[in-house]
């Protein structure tokens, strides 16, 4: 995900971690791709099923047009012109659409369903920013279809421990009392906030004061560095499929009761949006390569079934990590990929291939974890 609305990429990693997981995503599908979804009319039969509260996917709800907000926003990165020149290396089937665009919004949750991810977190960037004024509406939305809303707090200027406990604070008083507000049965019912780049601060003795109404992430897997959090997740879907030496960390949420919520991701590409950048490319390999992170995430040898499940991401287009449906028939202003052959499938079928296979792969954790 870019650093701060509108601007850089997300992720730093290596050529080398690239390079070794493309190997490792082909050898774990024995050469091939991935085996296919089963579908009937177009639609897995997994997809009927009720969204499960453990797998979470990250949301982006930073996207405007001059029709909705007055003006594009974040999809002209990379210096493009949208609405067919977006900064993108796939496009939307829903087009170069408007974040609050309540059509848009209900298809996405839609789609949320059909995918069985039972809570989107939502990038926060600071109280009454475009992404804040887009929860109600998210909220409202996510109600209709049986989903929930928690919160990834970006690096936003001046953020430091304190005013992140102030944000917890803030968004429990204007958004708590909604139906679709997030809180874990399970865990004593906190709502769970995702704090992406936790190592720019070093001390987080103030989350102290919310532990009894918040689970807050760190991104790590140094368990050094979680002094104060309630869990841990990664958001790196690269390092995901690269042996990704998860039993220590998984291991120590379990003996610390803390929430453990390994990221997994189909892809990465943001060659459109960072031109000139060097980041290697990461092949969804027609589905391997999600297979290949999801068994990571589900296998004892790394801890798994973990306690929840992350997904980087429903929509983050700039970076190529969506299971947000890609259009079949692109405009031809530019030259986009598609999903064209993921689990065997071609043309507007593929246009849902990753939404299905979540579904499916939901299923295994939720069997999984009944194991467990």
């Amino acid at each position: 995900m870019a650093q701060s609305p509108g601007t850089t990429r997300r992720t730093f990693l290596t050529r080398t971690a690239a390079s070794a997981l493309g190997a490792g995503a082909l050898a774990a599908a024995g050469g091939r791709a991935a085996a296919a979804v089963p579908t009937a009319s177009g639609t897995s039969a997994t997809a009927r099923l009720a969204p499960s509260p453990d797998v979470h996917i990250f949301y982006y709800p930073w996207y405007g047009s001059p029709a909705v907000s007055g003006s594009w926003r974040h999809w002209p990165q990379g210096g493009l012109t949208p609405p067919d020149r977006i900064g993108s290396d796939f496009y939307p089937v829903a087009g170069a659409y408007d974040s609050g665009d309540r059509a848009v919004v209900d298809r996405h949750m839609g789609w949320l369903a059909q995918a069985r991810t039972g809570v989107l977190v939502t990038s926060w960037w600071g109280r009454g920013g475009y992404e804040d004024q887009r929860v109600p509406l998210l909220l409202d939305a996510a109600a209709a279809h049986g989903l929930e809303v928690a919160w990834h707090i970006e690096p936003y200027a001046g953020r430091t421990a304190r005013s992140v406990v102030d944000d917890i604070g803030y968004l429990i008083q204007r958004y708590g009392g909604h139906p679709a507000f997030h809180r874990d049965a399970a865990h004593g019912d906190r709502g769970a906030y995702y704090v992406f780049e936790s190592l720019r601060i070093v001390d987080w003795t103030p989350l102290d004061q919310v532990a009894d109404r918040a689970i807050v992430l760190a991104q790590t897997t140094d368990v050094s560095k979680v002094a104060h959090f309630g869990g841990m997740y990664t958001y790196d879907a690269i390092a995901a499929g690269d042996n990704p030496q998860w039993a220590g960390p998984a291991a120590y949420c379990r003996d610390h009761g803390m929430v453990w919520a390994p990221s997994i991701g189909p892809g990465y590409i943001d060659d459109r949006a960072v031109p000139g950048n060097t980041t290697p490319t990461l092949e969804r390999a027609d589905g391997a390569t999600y297979d290949l992170e999801w068994n990571n995430a589900l296998s004892p040898a790394n801890g798994g079934p973990p306690t929840w499940v992350s997904i980087t991401s429903f929509n983050e287009w700039h970076e190529g990590s969506q299971i947000e449906p890609a259009t079949a028939t692109p405009p031809t202003a530019l030259s986009y990929r598609t999903y064209g052959g993921a689990y065997g499938r071609t043309g507007r079928a593929a246009e849902t291939a990753y939404l299905d296979r979540t579904a499916y792969w939901v299923g295994r954790f939720e069997a999984a974890a009944r194991r467990r």
